[in-house]
């Protein structure tokens, strides 16, 4: 085990939490956005909507990934804009890990954030507007604080899945180590070369992160700590 510690480039280990931050941190934002805004709409628009931003959550992702490709590619209208006047580049860079991981994990953060949202007292936001207090005061002291252990668990969760991202990422970022190659890119590829040792080793890494991240949650929300104390009386 020592002699393939030493071989190992660990740079698919950067490249996934440096992908998995980024991609977190888009998703936090423009989930709890997004499911507010599902929220204040319309029923049948609200179901449309709630369907386009979970459609990730179901699909295939290497579907996915097909998908962001043919919207990516410097041979489509978007791909071919972004490259032509700001010289920007998505398929087979870092910023396409960062794109098919957030694409994925986005329908956790927003599930989690539109659940967390469902399950606050309505009477709080009323007694709020009984006080004077406006919508923008009402969201940030009484709808965030309240709905608070379920977003951080989303956004663990949302890290949890950016992490371990894998088809989507290899049809759209490919697989250029030191660039692109992720954990899980890299699992694949060392076990189809025949690398047993060093793709287990990737294995026994993203384990212990995913045993880490599943702990956090539990931290974070309390309900861990919460259930034990009910249970042992």
């Amino acid at each position: 085990m020592e002699q393939i510690i030493n071989k190992i480039d660990w740079s698919p280990l950067f490249i996934s939490i440096k992908t998995g931050i980024v991609a977190t941190i888009l998703a936090f934002f423009l989930g709890i956005y997004l499911a507010r805004l599902v929220m204040m709409t319309k029923d049948k628009v609200k179901w449309l909507l709630d369907g386009i931003f979970t459609l990730p959550l179901v699909l295939p992702p290497t579907v996915a990934g097909f998908l962001l490709l043919l919207l990516f590619s410097v041979r489509r209208p978007l791909g071919a804009y972004l490259y032509i006047n700001f010289n920007i580049k998505i398929v087979q860079t870092w910023a396409g890990c960062v794109i098919a991981a957030f694409a994925i994990a986005f329908p956790l953060m927003y599930r989690n954030a539109r659940g967390a949202f469902e399950q606050i007292d309505v009477n709080l936001i009323y007694a709020g507007r009984t006080l004077g207090l406006s919508e923008f005061k009402i969201f940030w002291k009484i709808i965030l604080p309240s709905a608070k252990p379920g977003l951080l668990s989303g956004m663990v969760l949302t890290f949890a899945r950016a992490l371990g991202e894998y088809g989507a990422t290899t049809m759209l970022a490919g697989n250029i180590l030191g660039k692109t190659r992720t954990i899980s890119v890299s699992i694949a590829s060392e076990a189809a070369a025949g690398n047993y040792g060093k793709a287990g080793f990737w294995v026994i890494v993203i384990v212990i992160l995913s045993f880490i991240i599943v702990v956090s949650i539990n931290f974070l929300t309390g309900k861990g700590m919460k259930n034990s104390r009910r249970w042992s009386g």
